[in-house]
């Protein structure tokens, strides 16, 4: 990385088992000294989605430093593969039952990121007050949107809205999307599970973000969405970019067109 490429990262980082599961079945990484940051949400019951969570968060964990942005994204996609063939054991254990975790993660290295994901946890960029979703739920109801079978409005309350399409552990392989992009100062990326999308809207999310602090926002977050019922378990991570001290700045990027 040379000088003029020096982001800093500030993260925050909560997860919480929400007001009527028992077993908190979501799972998250912080590891900003190498560019990773991930959220997990398991599903299959207690021994079976806090196993599938957290073994994708085990195998992620062993990444290491990366020595370019293609390296990072291959180290990823073997983690994940890897996480795939013991949660699949897992469900042979038990009988066969299905069981899986979606998974959203953000990489960077230099001043690029990358977001990866399969199933319904969200990567969220906030730039310039803006704040745009950078994946693509890979629900049923999303599905049929994108194939114009349903409108916006009754994908809302689209009866099975909540049936993901894709999970790592269901496959024989994990099945995952990714977008790229470059980093600017100032810019928030916000990861979480479905827990929190299902009680917050998208510019309550973002006005959290752009007024507090990561961890104060993460916080902050976690609290409205207990308050307002928290049906499921709620993850969140924050991470704020800014140019590192001494850095001789930041090449222009393209830009995406109170809680407390």
């Amino acid at each position: 990385m040379t000088a003029e490429f020096c982001p800093e990262f500030e993260t925050g980082s909560a997860t919480d088992v929400g007001c009527r599961r028992d077993v908190n079945e979501d799972a998250l990484l912080v590891r900003p000294d190498w560019g990773l940051w991930a959220v997990a949400d398991g599903m299959g019951g207690h021994e079976a989605g806090d196993f599938a969570s957290s073994a994708i968060v085990r195998q992620l964990d062993t990444i290491g430093h990366a020595a370019s942005g293609e390296d990072l994204t291959s180290r990823l996609m073997d983690r994940l593969l890897q996480a795939n063939r013991l949660i699949r054991a897992r469900g042979a254990e038990l009988g066969g039952s299905t069981v899986g975790s979606t998974v959203v993660t953000l990489l960077v290295h230099g001043c690029r990121f990358t977001c990866i994901w399969s199933g319904d946890s969200r990567a969220y960029l906030l730039r310039n007050g803006q704040m745009v979703q950078q994946s693509r739920d890979h629900t049923e109801a999303n599905a049929l949107l994108a194939a114009g079978t349903i409108t916006p409005e009754e994908a809302e309350n689209w009866p099975r809205k909540n049936v993901i399409t894709r999970a790592v552990g269901t496959g024989s392989e994990p099945q995952c999307d990714q977008v790229s992009g470059r980093i600017e100062p100032g810019d928030v990326f916000c990861l979480c599970s479905d827990g929190l999308t299902e009680h917050m809207q998208d510019r309550e999310i973002a006005d959290c973000l752009a007024s507090l602090p990561p961890q104060q926002a993460c916080d902050a977050l976690i609290r409205e969405t207990r308050k307002r019922g928290a049906r499921d378990n709620v993850t969140v991570v924050a991470v704020r970019c800014s140019a590192a001290a001494g850095g001789t700045g930041w090449p222009a990027g393209d830009i995406l067109d109170d809680l407390a």
